[in-house]
């Protein structure tokens, strides 16, 4: 299944997809715990992360047991395969496509040999030297590349770092050899039949933290997906670092040198609201980047109503800041998933409303300030004010919580080209206009990071600014164009 096939969205408006974190990964090491309903949990916290395929694989301690599937966490597992999946160490993984199709053969975890065993591993982030490490692989291989999972048609770099790790030496001796071989965003969970392993690149781009269960530990991409399993935070994986538990304990290593550039985006939308990154409120965040917009972007407005549900942290900081009264102007279907049923042409002229649906009584007669996260495309956001303006109101000011995304993203998360992002071609008062608002406003780029409370030289932000912490090659600078292991192949 290719991505946009019938596949599960999120999206308000289909063909105008929001942009999409690549994965969510998730690892427990819990003798004596049922590790595959904690890991099933811990992928449902992460759902937000990636809705194409989940995928557990378990450890008895002799052995590797694997189950993964299309579709959502839920509708990948039931209580049977929860049951079969038996041992003491688990991973997990629920994924989005950059690299590789969306199709079965590329789902998480990737198996791979070893030379005393098989290593199972998920991968949260997107590489951009899969090129190169397909050729260190022939090397590696004596010109065998086609080895583990790339031999059954797996097309995704987590395939080829999975089939590197097949090197002598014990398990941390490879991911310390392989490391410093990746560029890109990359939080690997890996696992032996003895251990769990985890690893971070050196910029940290894609968040990753460590939690203590009473009889374990846990790894997770999320500090939210550590609470719904009972486990207490203890710290982030460390950018550069590797860390691995068995029987023994927890062991550390700083393999790289950090360089921490933490992704802003996550602060503005990729992560669950109730998700803490280097020490700060994913909530808090968003509410103080309304109140900058409310700073920034003064309006006279009757109500502040959110885009939901991505605009309502925003939407209330920016009602605190102005005192303009917040709202309820919209309600979202939260269970529109899968369309099976292709609409006709009368039901597709409704565009958005299967998803949102205006709350008339809240809205007539209202001037609206309308709070979102981020234009790509702008096709949303037209839909949202024609649909708001038909309900009655009489004027609509967008506010968009995040600076306008002018260029694309190559550390796991899917935008559009940059040729379709529409603050690349037009400026504020143009994408007004295109929209049908009565104006436009964007936090300023200052404003969004200092709502993230963290240092500006630590965060990644190069889909705002163009620059790029880690180095592209040349091949995917030109375009959003992502290189899996056939384009490496044939070098087109």
């Amino acid at each position: 299944m290719k991505r946009g096939d019938g596949q599960l969205s999120h999206d308000l408006l289909p063909g105008d997809r929001r942009p999409q974190d690549e994965c969510g990964v998730f690892g427990v090491f819990a003798p004596g715990e049922d590790v595959s309903t904690l890991t099933y949990f811990g992928l449902y916290a992460l759902q937000h992360r990636g809705q194409e395929s989940a995928g557990i694989a378990t450890s008895t301690g002799e052995q590797i047991l694997v189950y993964k599937d299309m579709g959502l966490v839920s509708q990948v597992f039931d209580d049977g395969t929860l049951k079969s999946l038996t041992g003491h160490i688990a991973i997990g993984h629920t994924r989005y496509a950059t690299t590789g199709a969306s199709e079965w053969v590329n789902a998480q975890p990737t198996l791979g040999p070893r030379p005393n065993g098989t290593v199972a591993l998920a991968h949260n982030g997107n590489l951009v030297n899969t090129g190169e490490l397909v050729r260190l692989l022939e090397e590696h291989q004596a010109g065998a590349k086609a080895i583990g999972e790339i031999s059954k048609g797996n097309t995704t770099d987590t395939a080829v770092v999975t089939a590197l790790l097949n090197r002598p030496g014990t398990m941390h001796q490879a991911i310390r050899e392989v490391m410093p071989m990746i560029r890109g965003a990359y939080c690997f969970v890996m696992m032996t039949e003895d251990s769990l392993f985890a690893c971070r690149d050196p910029q940290g781009v894609r968040p990753l933290v460590l939690g203590r269960l009473e009889r374990g530990w846990v790894v997770a991409s999320e500090t939210a997906a550590l609470d719904i399993v009972g486990a207490s935070f203890v710290r982030e994986v460390r950018p550069g670092e590797m860390i691995w538990i068995n029987a023994q304990g927890l062991h550390s290593e700083q393999v790289m040198e950090p360089k921490p550039k933490g992704c802003v985006f996550e602060y503005v939308y990729l992560a669950r609201p109730d998700t803490r990154i280097a020490g700060r409120s994913v909530n808090e965040s968003r509410i103080e980047m309304g109140r900058q917009l409310a700073r920034e972007h003064k309006v006279d407005a009757d109500l502040v109503i959110p885009t939901p549900e991505s605009g309502t942290p925003a939407a209330i900081g920016y009602a605190q800041e102005s005192g303009i009264p917040y709202g309820q102007g919209m309600v979202k279907n939260a269970y529109v998933g899968r369309t099976f049923i292709q609409p006709t042409q009368t039901l597709r002229q409704l565009g958005i409303r299967l998803k949102l649906n205006p709350l008339k009584e809240m809205i007539d007669g209202k001037r609206l300030v309308v709070i979102d996260d981020s234009i790509v495309r702008g096709n949303t956001q037209r839909a949202v004010v024609r649909m708001l303006r038909e309900a009655g109101a009489t004027e609509v000011h967008v506010r968009i919580s995040a600076p306008p995304v002018r260029w694309p993203c190559y550390y796991g998360i899917d935008f559009a080209s940059r040729a379709e992002l529409i603050a690349n071609g037009l400026d504020t008062e143009d994408i007004a206009r295109s929209i049908g608002a009565d104006s436009l406003g964007y936090i300023s780029y200052d404003g969004m990071i200092a709502a993230t409370e963290q240092p500006r030289e630590t965060l990644c932000s190069a889909c705002f600014t163009g620059d790029y912490p880690i180095p592209l090659p040349e091949a995917l600078s030109t375009d959003h164009e992502q290189l899996d292991i056939t384009e490496a192949e044939t070098g087109s």
